[in-house]
């Protein structure tokens, strides 16, 4: 007996994946995001009490007491830092929507395949998200169908909530657009959703980074940075097998 040659497996493909305009607005989103995570910090560690209605004080029964130590003397650069990093999430993220949907990018890549809407397909990512595996071959080369709907729920209607409540918090947009208040019902009711929205997008960010270990973090992250990304092998070695002499 002896045995064949091995049949090598061919090295894994790589291919350009993530346009440049995809990439860089990514990154400023991811920058934006952070500095808004830290300042909202800081803001809400002045006042860390939630309330409904219009008003709301220390001294007032709270809707949500949080757990957290006062500090009044982070508010005045935490404030200025939401400030500008809200906006440049703003203009960063129409953009991103422009391009995304004039380019094709929303429809080919962020709108589920119909494949994937199958119920069979979606109960094996399911399955696969709780096992930790990570797709490969051709499903690497496209988002999944969870991940296509996590996304569409943070572009419209994550985002636009945190954007419209920060408005509502707003003297001077609420002076100029008090309808916001009955959005919302009142200033301290769009603070507590706007709390709750970002501790979602927080949640979204922390699976977020998790997915990006499990899928292999030096190829997703080059992916991101260089739009250079090698797609994994559907199998890692084939099996031996043995025929007999000639």
């Amino acid at each position: 007996m002896s045995r064949a040659p091995r049949a090598e497996e061919p090295g894994p493909s790589l291919v350009h994946r993530h346009a440049a305009w995809v990439r860089l607005t990514h990154w400023l989103n991811a920058v934006a995001f952070l500095a808004l995570a830290v300042s909202g910090v800081a803001i809400l560690l002045a006042l860390p009490r939630l309330f409904w209605g219009e008003t709301g004080a220390n001294g007032a029964p709270a809707a949500l007491d949080l757990p957290l130590p006062v500090n009044l003397e982070q508010t005045g650069w935490g404030r200025n830092l939401h400030f500008l990093a809200a906006w440049v999430l703003v203009l960063n993220g129409i953009v991103y929507l422009i391009v995304a949907f004039v380019g094709g990018h929303f429809a080919r890549d962020l709108v589920p395949d119909r494949d994937q809407l199958a119920p069979r397909h979606l109960a094996r990512e399911i399955a696969d998200h709780a096992r930790l595996k990570p797709a490969r071959g051709r499903e690497a080369l496209r988002y999944n169908a969870l991940q296509k709907f996590a996304y569409l729920v943070v572009l419209f209607v994550l985002f636009p909530l945190m954007v419209l409540t920060g408005l509502t918090m707003s003297p001077g947009v609420t002076a100029a657009y008090p309808e916001l208040f009955a959005l919302f019902g009142g200033r301290q009711s769009a603070r507590t959703l706007h709390f709750l929205v970002a501790s979602l997008l927080v949640l979204f960010l922390v699976v977020h980074v998790a997915q990006v270990f499990v899928g292999g973090a030096g190829n997703l992250m080059r992916a991101m940075i260089t739009g250079r990304f090698r797609v994994p092998p559907e199998t890692t070695r084939k099996t031996l097998t043995e025929t007999p002499d000639a």
